[in-house]
């Protein structure tokens, strides 16, 4: 009995010891469900200038909560100051500057929040700082990226597709869908040019352009258009002569997304109002954020399907990657939220484990490149249900 009472204090001590303490900025639907996870092995801040969103997690073991103004870069600073890693959960509009704000302190760092700007453009200062710091890394972009950055190693990929959405279990009318980002960063996929790459060409066009119905089992036929999704693909795998990523929604979306659009209402000009000048954008975002929120209780879905051809080993191969996860009702946690805070927190304990050193900041298909990397990051989703089928032809 001494010597197992002693082992185990022994064991409670080295896993104390091991113990990180990681940084979470925004605590939202999605950074909130990265503290939670992350809480579970190490020692995790989670802050936010919302104080209904903290409350919410204040109780947890292993888990703080910091109330604090994240547009403010010296109160970013000073949140992150003993921090060993951070993960940025921010609105997308918000990203750029955090993660500036996350490298000057010198903090290693792993971002979710699918900011307009080109990170690429802190690579020089993450270097003078020496920090790792990994954007994009939700589901798509994030997994999409890591799935590819792992077979373009391997094999000589001649195309990609990637389609992904996420979505209410129950059709409402009339928008038949639900947000859990930022409404903002949402209707910016519905007006930001769509790139992809066509025998080695980038081609733009419209965004909801397109539209093809597509059938997914267990889901039904679902309705995908042309997304600006690839990202940092576009520079990091000029190799591949096709890639293109397309959003998946209810049919019928499109139609009244374009009539918004065309009206002005997605408009990020000011416009006179009554003498004041507002931007069309805030209101409809302002507008539309109540009826797209996922009420309590409220299930939703993701699903993806990621489809690489090529050659390997002088012969034809095809790999197709099917997600389709559910609503965890016993946790009660958001599918989109399981789905890409759950891959974040992967990548973010393989940078705590080792297992990508580099010094910079890079796209999540450099991270799936590393040997070992990709098995690492599906074995994680997966003791926390989010499966991944593979099949190959």
């Amino acid at each position: 009995m001494y010597t197992y009472t002693r082992f185990n204090y022994y064991m409670k001590q080295k896993q104390y010891l091991m113990k990180k303490r990681i940084t979470v900025l925004g605590a939202g639907l999605v950074g909130s469900v990265i503290a939670r996870d992350l809480a579970e092995n190490h020692s995790v801040t989670s802050v936010d200038i919302d104080s209904e969103s903290l409350e919410k997690l204040k109780d947890i073991d292993g888990l703080e909560v910091l109330q604090a103004d994240l547009s403010d870069q010296n109160l970013i600073k000073k949140a992150v100051a003993g921090s060993d890693l951070v993960v940025g959960a921010v609105p997308g509009f918000m990203g750029y500057k955090t993660m500036k704000a996350v490298i000057e302190a010198g903090k290693n760092m792993v971002d979710i929040s699918f900011m307009p700007e080109d990170f690429m453009n802190l690579d020089g200062l993450a270097k003078k700082h020496r920090v790792t710091v990994v954007a994009d890394c939700g589901v798509a972009p994030g997994m999409g990226n890591i799935i590819l950055g792992h077979h373009n190693r391997q094999m000589h990929v001649k195309s990609y597709e990637c389609l992904v959405g996420g979505l209410p279990v129950i059709r409402e009318w009339p928008y038949e869908y639900k947000a859990v980002f930022s409404p903002i960063d949402v209707i910016e996929e519905y007006t930001r040019p769509a790139r992809y790459i066509q025998n080695y060409e980038m081609v733009t066009k419209p965004a909801l352009s397109d539209p093809e119905l597509i059938h997914f089992e267990g889901v039904g036929t679902l309705e995908s258009w042309n997304s600006d999704g690839l990202r940092s693909l576009m520079q990091t795998m000029k190799n591949i002569p096709d890639m293109i990523e397309k959003t998946l929604r209810y049919p019928g979306c499109i139609e009244y997304l374009r009539v918004l659009r065309e009206s002005g209402f997605f408009s990020y000009d000011k416009t006179e109002v009554n003498g004041a000048k507002i931007r069309p954008i805030d209101v409809t975002a302002k507008l539309l954020f109540p009826k797209w929120k996922l009420k309590p209780g409220e299930e939703d879905f993701t699903i993806m399907r990621i489809k690489i051809g090529g050659t390997e080993n002088g012969q034809a191969k095809t790999i197709t990657y099917h997600l389709l996860d559910r609503f965890d009702r016993e946790d009660q946690i958001i599918s989109m939220a399981r789905t890409t805070g759950y891959t974040c927190a992967s990548v973010a304990n393989l940078l705590l484990d080792g297992g990508y050193p580099e010094i910079g900041v890079s796209a999540p298909e450099l991270v799936g490149a590393v040997p070992g990397n990709l098995g690492y990051i599906l074995k994680y989703l997966a003791e926390r249900k989010v499966i991944y089928r593979i099949e190959e032809s």
